[in-house]
């Protein structure tokens, strides 16, 4: 089952990712999905903020990890240039560890991705619109999902 919803810029995108934050535990973790200026580290932006975390979240794109702490740490992954090397960077480390662990590009390590996870695509819609849909694999995400509350995202 998926969850779909239509967002109207980046300001409600890192607030829909702002309050999707307020329902994650450690040891969850995210796998991002979409083109390029998708929206993926917008999303993340917006969940450090809810984690509350007052460091600039950015793109880790060419240092493939970057952890911040907030309420618990979030474990940023850009795994486009990774390749097969996948195995040799100790991503179980993250992916199972104390923090919440988001990863951009997650379809490409596939093999190595946790079995229950929250996948969320983001598709860009005209010039500012953009659609969010969340997949969840697994009984916590699932509920995660149906409690979502997407009426707190939409003021401006």
């Amino acid at each position: 089952m998926a969850y779909t919803w239509k967002l109207a810029g980046t300001s409600q995108t890192q607030r829909f990712a702002e309050r999707l934050a307020k329902q994650l535990q450690p040891g969850d973790f995210l796998a991002l999905e979409g083109d390029l200026g998708a929206g993926k580290t917008t999303f993340t932006q917006g969940l450090g903020r809810g984690l509350g975390i007052s460091q600039v979240v950015n793109s880790p794109t060419f240092t493939i990890i970057k952890e911040y702490q907030g309420r618990m740490p979030l474990y940023h992954m850009d795994v486009y240039r990774v390749g097969d090397d996948a195995d040799s960077l100790g991503l179980d480390d993250y992916f199972f560890g104390e923090g919440v662990c988001v990863v951009e590009w997650a379809s490409l390590i596939e093999d190595v991705l946790p079995e229950e996870r929250l996948t969320v695509f983001l598709r860009t819609e005209g010039a500012e619109e953009r659609t969010i849909e969340l997949v969840p694999q697994g009984a916590r995400y699932v509920n995660m999902c149906e409690e979502f509350d997407f009426d707190a995202c939409t003021g401006d």
